[in-house]
């Protein structure tokens, strides 16, 4: 079914919600004149992030998003690396463009004129170390079918999609047309389930979806069973090795266990101080594809999964900070 990677503009196509992450240190009573519970995430709108904007001190601002975050540890690890979202023809919509292309990627997407604000979760650290986030998902929620660039599709070995855009009903359009794109030309098409309380949300649309659509599937433990209604990881894990070509499931410290048809291979985690977990599945999908689409085999394919994803929860942030390019070519075959 799969096209020869040798015609493939692309290893990995990203679709995602994209949000420029603006991270800033802060102290305790910043918070507190704003009415935020430290260490809690809430979802904010327009006004409200504007407010908290235009008051947090000066700090970081990348580009952010799940899929976005898969797709720049994808080219730090050396893959060619192509994403999809919808950002706004505004200040902060350029710092995204601009953030992901210097990771590498390229960005076609044409800014959304006239309509929400570019997407941003608004990160506010304490001495501490506590994270308190508040996320605006304005533009990022507008993508629809109309910006799936089907030859884009067609020109990468796997589009990935990210199970945070499944809300709206065009993103879920959006996600068919790609994946048959994808299939049309013969590629594959991997998912990454994202969140337990989201797979809740649409359980009935996700399952339709991956045993229809889904070539590749990424899950944790938690959305795993939250897919299949199961309480036993083992017996989830079983009903995904019958919808899908190849599953990777994750269990934290345990590692995580790769399937294909009746094949079974358990990848150990790399051992490493846990400072921030933020991005960690994000990481693991992309050293897996990396290494998929480079021709690598599961077990390699896993263990590059692993030392990306050890790498990101190592320090703050969801990109790594030291270089990965030489990690792949390390790979045994």
């Amino acid at each position: 079914m799969v096209s020869p990677a040798s015609n493939a503009r692309f290893d990995i196509l990203g679709i995602g919600n994209a949000i420029v992450d603006v991270l800033a240190p802060v102290e305790e009573s910043f918070l507190s004149r704003h009415d935020m519970r430290k260490g809690s995430m809430a979802l904010i709108d327009a006004e409200t992030a504007e407010r908290i904007y235009q008051a947090m001190p000066p700090g970081q601002e990348t580009s952010g998003g799940s899929a976005a975050n898969t797709c720049a540890v994808a080219a730090a690890l050396g893959a060619r690396v192509a994403y999809i979202g919808q950002v706004a023809d505004d200040q902060l919509g350029g710092v995204f463009r601009h953030d992901i292309g210097a990771a590498g990627v390229h960005f076609p997407t044409r800014p959304l004129v006239g309509g929400a604000p570019t997407a941003r979760c608004l990160i506010l650290v304490s001495r501490d170390a506590q994270r308190t986030m508040n996320t605006y998902l304005g533009a990022c929620v507008s993508l629809g079918e109309a910006e799936v660039d089907v030859d884009l599709v067609a020109s990468a070995q796997v589009t990935y999609l990210e199970g945070y855009l499944f809300d709206p009903p065009a993103a879920q359009a959006a996600f068919r047309k790609a994946a048959a794109a994808a299939h049309a030309a013969g590629r594959r098409v991997a998912l990454s389930l994202s969140d337990a309380f989201c797979v809740d949300r649409h359980r009935a649309a996700f399952r339709e979806l991956v045993a229809g659509h889904i070539d590749i599937l990424f899950a944790n433990e938690s959305e795993i069973c939250s897919l299949y209604e199961r309480n036993e990881f083992d017996q989830a894990a079983a009903m995904a090795r019958q919808d899908v070509e190849l599953a990777a499931l994750t269990r934290s410290e345990q590692g995580s266990l790769v399937l294909r048809g009746a094949e079974t291979v358990e990848v150990a985690a790399v051992a490493t101080k846990v400072v921030d977990t933020t991005g960690a599945g994000d990481a693991y999908a992309a050293g897996f594809l990396a290494a998929l689409t480079a021709g690598r085999g599961l077990a390699a394919c896993g263990h590059l999964a692993s030392i990306a994803a050890a790498e990101v929860i190592s320090h703050y942030g969801a990109r790594p900070q030291r270089d990965l390019s030489k990690e792949l070519a390390a790979l045994a075959t």
